[in-house]
């Protein structure tokens, strides 16, 4: 592909960037090179390289794993997925062996050029070699980000002057769809039925193929995709709104492509994502048919999933690329009604009625900021018939917007049930509304401020869990805090109990500010402090004030003020901790017994 002339037109919009791309992909030998293959978890793996084309005179080429099921019969063809990871991330062996194992011609790039693992072993062959272009992440030559530092010229890029075709996200797009032309020309894969998955930065990659390259039939972004809003959309509540500039938008942002999409896909991002704002997206694909979108996500998470959202790609995965017997329900319908005469808000939900559902659960915040709002539970009830579930939805503020989704959980088929959940996770669409409509229907502030926090009787659910499966390391966290709801005033303090079986410590984190949520020049900082547990089938008791937790950052150390700016609590045998004026890492014990609270709550004069 060759650059642009000094003083050329330049693209202006997606036709005209991707103009010369079909010539090229025609004209330029894939050049494959299979660097190592092995058997292993009864799949066949290799490491292998692939030419993405020749730029500035210098071919580029990015390494991948593949993995394949091992052939029962002579000719037998897969359908074929393929993995683009996040930033800062590398091709993944783990997800090619597990889509084998599923059926599933696997191939992950390994576009950012960091090293790739083979277990525990270091792959010390060939790599990724950009030539003269650095589509690296991080970048490994260029002191520009051109991911996110702009389209003006350097060495690294493929124009001289200021171009569309500068930005990283145009290249490493042409190594994924130079992928798919690798995965057609495989003898073993059925090349009608190829699909993309991505994470964070994979998951706008897997977007922006999807509207790209009618080669992809379904695809799973994770965590990326969501579009950009600008800071004149002030008609559309909450987001993460920037400022990008004409041909930006035309060229380069989600907005651009996601028109474009004509394959299903499984939009599979949590409430609280930094990279993928749900409020965005519930713009920017608003347009997107009910039938050809499903959505899965993952309350109160922030770039992770929960198991039963993981669930459901792997059975969407099943119906639109393996084409098997697996149907998918269609996305839950929800709405707000508005004429109650108790001035509450009230969200109903209509799942697919053609099948059976175990369980509605109904979320809602009263919060603009998308990044750190808590979504609040509530008590969501069905009709006799159980087409419909309804659930209140009290508000502390009429001069904030209220959202709302709703998950549906359903009975994995039997033949799944040894994989990650029994259950997976259907989503309806976001909605919302603005502080004006509120106070044209007449809504009432019915939520006063809560002195009980969590009585421990719903388990987890105001709280999202990871390293669950690590007893020394796991960790549960709220945003149940920064709600006003449930804000602690000045001078209380908070109390909880906890039992232990052994002895054991727990770490206790506060962030304040998170995100710039109540101020955005100031940072975000987090506090700690540590507590001994006894070993004891008793409850025990935890009473901890505001200065009882440490900053741990040297730049602004000292003692947490006040509860008024925290944004996310956390609980964990681990972490770091102040001691002695410095700080440290300390590693907890095998938890024993179940991992459980009751009874958080504030205490005003303790």
């Amino acid at each position: 592909m060759r650059a642009a002339e000094s003083g050329a037109s330049l693209p202006r919009n997606l036709e005209e960037l991707w103009a010369d791309y079909p010539a090229m992909d025609k004209s330029t030998p894939l050049e494959m090179e299979v660097l190592k293959e092995w058997q292993q978890d009864g799949v066949l793996c290799r490491v292998l390289r692939y030419q993405v084309g020749v730029f500035k005179g210098a071919p580029a080429r990015v390494a991948a794993f593949y993995a394949s099921p091992l052939p029962h019969a002579e000719g037998q063809i897969f359908p074929a997925l393929l993995d683009i990871h996040g930033g800062g991330q590398s091709a993944s062996l783990n997800t090619v062996i597990a889509y084998a194992k599923r059926g599933y011609v696997s191939l992950s790039l390994n576009w950012g050029g960091n090293p790739m693992q083979i277990g525990a072993e270091r792959w010390s062959g060939v790599q990724t070699d950009w030539g003269k272009l650095d589509a690296t992440h991080p970048p490994q030559r260029n002191k520009t980000n051109h991911f996110a530092g702009g389209i003006e010229p350097d060495e690294y890029t493929l124009d001289d002057q200021i171009s569309p075709r500068n930005s990283n996200w145009y290249v490493v797009l042409i190594a994924a769809r130079r992928a798919v032309s690798l995965l057609e020309s495989m003898p073993e894969v059925d090349d009608k039925r190829i699909g993309a998955r991505g994470h964070s930065m994979g998951g706008k990659l897997t977007t922006n193929l999807a509207g790209i390259d009618s080669r992809i039939i379904a695809a799973v972004p994770s965590c990326g995709g969501a579009g950009v809003l600008t800071e004149s959309q002030t008609d559309v509540p909450g987001g993460v709104k920037t400022k990008p500039t004409e041909i930006e938008l035309a060229c380069i942002a989600d907005n651009a492509y996601i028109p474009r999409i004509k394959c299903p896909v499984l939009w599979l991002s949590p409430t609280n994502d930094f990279h993928a704002a749900i409020d965005n997206m519930a713009h920017n694909w608003q347009n997107m048919p009910d039938a050809q979108l499903r959505l899965s996500i993952s309350p109160h998470y922030n770039h992770l999933h929960g198991s039963e959202h993981a669930m459901t790609e792997i059975l969407w995965l099943e119906q639109h690329l393996k084409k098997s017997s697996v149907q998918l329900p269609q996305t839950p319908q929800i709405r707000f009604e508005m004429n109650h005469a108790d001035g509450i808000p009230r969200v109903v939900v209509e799942p697919d009625r053609n099948a059976l559902v175990q369980s509605v659960q109904i979320r809602y915040a009263n919060d603009p900021q998308v990044l750190t709002r808590f979504w609040r539970s509530t008590e969501t009830l069905p009709n006799p018939e159980k087409t419909s579930w309804i659930a209140p939805c009290p508000i502390t503020s009429l001069d904030e917007p209220i959202f709302a989704y709703a998950d549906v959980l359903y009975e994995v088929p039997p033949a799944f049930r040894s994989e990650k959940s029994p259950t997976c996770a259907l989503s309806s669409r976001m909605i919302s509304l603005s502080a004006a409509d509120l106070k044209k229907a007449q809504r009432k502030l019915t939520l006063p401020p809560q002195a009980l926090i969590d009585d421990g009787s719903r388990d987890w659910q105001d709280w999202y869990r990871s390293n669950w499966d690590h007893p020394p390391l796991w960790t549960a966290s709220t945003r149940k805090l920064k709600d006003p709801a449930w804000r602690g005033r000045k001078g209380a303090a908070l109390e909880f109990e906890i039992r232990s079986a052994s002895e054991n410590q727990l770490v206790m984190t506060v962030v304040s500010n998170g995100w710039g949520a109540f101020d955005s020049r100031k940072p975000a900082i987090s506090y700690t402090c540590l507590r001994k547990l006894v070993a004891s089938p008793e409850w025990q008791k935890i009473t901890l004030r505001a200065e009882d937790f440490q900053s741990l950052d040297p730049q602004q150390p000292g003692a947490l003020a006040d509860w008024s700016t925290i944004t996310e609590c956390s609980i964990s045998p681990s972490g770091n901790v102040i001691i002695d004026g410095k700080k440290q890492s300390v590693s907890g014990q095998h938890w024993q017994g179940p991992r459980e609270i009751r009874n958080m709550r504030w205490i005003e004069h303790p």
